[in-house]
């Protein structure tokens, strides 16, 4: 029981995890992305109509990616470009998407809520034979499809990258000193943009994750609030991807955790805000731990 819950915790952590990484390094680059919601939406909806037209998820996941990052492309230029409030056209990009996606369903494929295409092509596992009976590793590792395993490497990979590179110095500073990026002849606008469009390509792999690595179809509440968990993950981290994952993790493992109780005594209804209430005791711990600092820092 343990083993299925442990491989289930780790499932429900990949989209939360992606989305979260992107959304972290465009946090540092300076843009709090409140849209990652809507990239997700798109990526899912895509990946299984291409998924299902060509029977590829490979091709399935590209264009995932590619709608992410168009989305986030296009919100990016309205915050960057037109000053626009980065909350309020998180929001709006989050609504206007829901909105378009079930316009198109109804007004493409007459279907009301679900999309379930025959043929969608779903992405294949990753066996580990030499682990694959061993117990809790074996369930950790072994089965997993290539998005948790590419959701794992990026912390790694974005916490060398944004300490160890050229390319992370100069996110860095386009999130802490705007002026002196401009002043040294870089385009901090540029920059931000190139962020949000890495968050965008980022969500829109966890809703491909989401349609065809878990579910096998599309439905318009398949991200059921997890962009917005991923933002509470990546302000859990405190730019750190470590502490990013960690947050991720605790809150797929509430998320896997509700879903294999659904059924038992405790009503679902209650089941299904679980992750949800956690986000918010996480939040307000980190809240009243921050005001604890400041006052022992005015005392010093």
């Amino acid at each position: 029981m343990i083993d299925a819950f442990l491989h289930a915790a780790i499932v429900m952590t990949t989209p939360i995890l992606l989305a979260a990484i992107g959304g972290l390094v465009n946090r540092i680059g300076g843009i709090v992305n409140i849209g990652l919601e809507s990239m997700m939406l798109g990526g899912a909806l895509i990946a299984v109509m291409v998924s299902a037209q060509t029977g590829s998820a490979g091709l399935a996941i590209l264009a995932a990616l590619v709608t992410g990052a168009v989305l986030g492309l296009l919100m990016s230029l309205v915050i960057t470009r037109l000053s626009a409030n980065e909350i309020i056209v998180g929001l709006g990009f989050s609504v206007a998407t829901a909105g378009l996606v079930r316009f198109f369903l109804k007004s493409v494929y007459g279907v009301s809520g679900t999309y379930n295409p025959a043929g969608v092509a779903m992405l294949p596992p990753i066996d580990i034979p030499a682990l694959h009976a061993a117990p809790v590793l074996g369930a950790i590792v072994s089965g997993q499809d290539a998005l948790t395993w590419l959701a794992w490497a990026l912390v790694p990979a974005t916490a060398f990258a944004l300490r160890r590179t050229r390319w992370g110095l100069r996110l860095r500073a386009t999130g802490a000193a705007e002026a002196t990026v401009r002043a040294v002849g870089l385009a901090p606008l540029t920059i931000r943009d190139a962020s949000t469009v890495f968050a965008g390509a980022l969500a829109g792999l966890a809703g491909a994750h989401l349609s065809i690595g878990v579910v096998g179809l599309f439905n318009e509440g398949i991200s059921g609030g997890r962009g917005f968990i991923a933002l509470a993950a990546f302000y859990f981290g405190r730019s750190s991807p470590w502490r990013t994952a960690l947050g991720a993790l605790l809150f797929g493992g509430f998320d896997a955790a509700q879903i294999r109780l659904q059924g038992h005594w405790i009503p679902a209804e209650l089941l299904q805000a679980l992750p949800y209430a956690i986000v918010i005791a996480v939040l307000t711990g980190l809240g009243l731990a921050d005001r604890r600092a400041e006052r022992s820092g005015r005392m010093g």
